[in-house]
């Protein structure tokens, strides 16, 4: 958590590739990443206090690649749950949604949870990593949250900072903890002060009209800022959940074990009846829901904010996946054989350079084999130079001996 944060290689790209969308709905704000087949009913990654719509951005690339859409939000400047569930139905309705399944993480799952439990018919169904039924440890442990409204920006900064683990740690939790605390320095000071309200907001969720076969429970065994006593009565609450343990993995998962978790989540929605369609992936990025990605309608200020029109597949830039396939027998040592045998060379002589210099009669021998020579010369030179620099070729040793010899 210290020292200086470079963003991942592959966040980068991820950037370059998916908009980031902006859409006011009444008084609040939304910022999501909407990528995948529109027709494909969308997973909803929903995160915690210290996450952003961009901590999800590895299970976007994953699983939209296989043909499922994946919708990323930040959670706006909410200070209640009845004002969550409004307001989050709204989004719904504005990005034309109806239908959801929901993966939320810490504070993220127990949101979802209780979406579900007021808009039963929407929720088709539920991931929840590291999740808890009931706010009233959090209440307890933040006895000043009254008065978060106006606490100071680097206090709350600490105060969420102190939830994470800070100490030895594998290199791929290092790194998310690292990517997670770059995301809560771009927070500000009412983002913040908000979820630390809804943190500390007393409430619990109640009995679901959604059935246990349609909620997995993801935890990880080593250690994350939710209790453990939490976690037990979560599963308990959901015994016929489906349960995916990962042996390490820290807070944040889905950074961490990014491969586990995709796995997990691709088998939940096939499990759930989610098909896939993998051959409706947007080759280019399109706008979801109309929203914008200006920057006036976003007081957080994203550098990194990508343009609109970009072209290409989305997780593949390259163009060598069109480039034509080699030929069976054809491997690198064999290059400048081929260039030789599929080469046309003309044979420069004597004979056929003298209709094009001077009379034969007008210099003396010397004179005459001394300008051919240099001729030659020349020729040679300049064939060299075509094939190396202009035709971008490798010719060896032995080729350029060929070469010589044919010319």
């Amino acid at each position: 958590m210290k020292g200086v944060f470079s963003a991942p290689g592959d966040y980068i790209h991820f950037k370059s590739k998916v908009p980031l969308h902006k859409i006011t709905i009444g008084s609040k704000q939304w910022r999501y990443y909407d990528f995948g087949p529109k027709m494909v009913a969308p997973l909803i990654c929903i995160p915690g206090t210290a996450g952003t719509a961009e901590v999800y951005y590895k299970q976007i690339i994953s699983l939209s690649i296989k043909g499922y859409r994946v919708i990323s939000v930040d959670i706006p400047r909410i200070w209640n749950y009845s004002e969550w569930v409004l307001a989050f139905e709204k989004f719904l309705d504005a990005i034309d949604v109806h239908y959801v399944h929901l993966y939320g993480t810490s504070l993220g799952g127990f949101l979802a949870q209780l979406f579900a439990l007021h808009r039963p018919r929407r929720v088709k169904s539920l991931i929840l990593s590291n999740s808890f039924l009931e706010t009233g440890s959090f209440v307890a442990a933040m006895p000043w949250a009254p008065v978060v409204k106006w606490t100071p920006s680097f206090l709350l900064k600490r105060y969420v900072l102190t939830g994470i683990r800070d100490g030895p740690h594998e290199p791929f939790i290092a790194d998310s903890v690292d990517f997670v605390v770059s995301q809560v320095e771009t927070l500000s000071r009412e983002d913040l002060a908000a979820r630390l309200s809804l943190n500390a907001d007393a409430a619990s969720v109640g009995p679901l009209l959604l059935s246990d076969s349609f909620i997995t429970i993801m935890d990880t065994n080593d250690y994350c800022a939710t209790p453990q006593q939490l976690k037990e009565q979560l599963a308990e609450r959901y015994p016929g959940a489906r349960r995916a343990y990962l042996k390490t993995g820290g807070d944040f998962p889905f950074l961490s074990r990014t491969d586990e978790v995709n796995l997990h989540l691709q088998l939940h929605l096939r499990r759930v009846g989610v098909e896939a369609s993998p051959d409706f992936v947007p080759d280019t990025p399109e706008d979801g829901g109309g929203g914008s990605s200006s920057k006036e309608n976003d007081e957080r200020e994203d550098t990194d904010d990508p343009p609109k029109d970009i072209g290409g597949d989305p997780l593949n830039p390259t163009t060598e996946d069109h480039l034509p396939p080699a030929s069976d027998g054809a491997n690198s040592n064999d290059l400048p054989d081929q260039v030789l045998n599929n080469g046309k060379f003309c044979i420069l002589n004597h004979e056929c350079l003298t209709p094009l210099l001077l009379p034969h009669e007008t210099v003396d021998k010397q004179q005459y084999d001394l300008v051919i020579e240099t001729i030659l010369q020349l020729a040679c030179a300049f064939s060299f130079f075509y094939l190396n620099v202009v035709g971008t070729l490798y010719i060896s040793r032995e080729n350029c001996r060929k070469f010589r010899q044919c010319v």
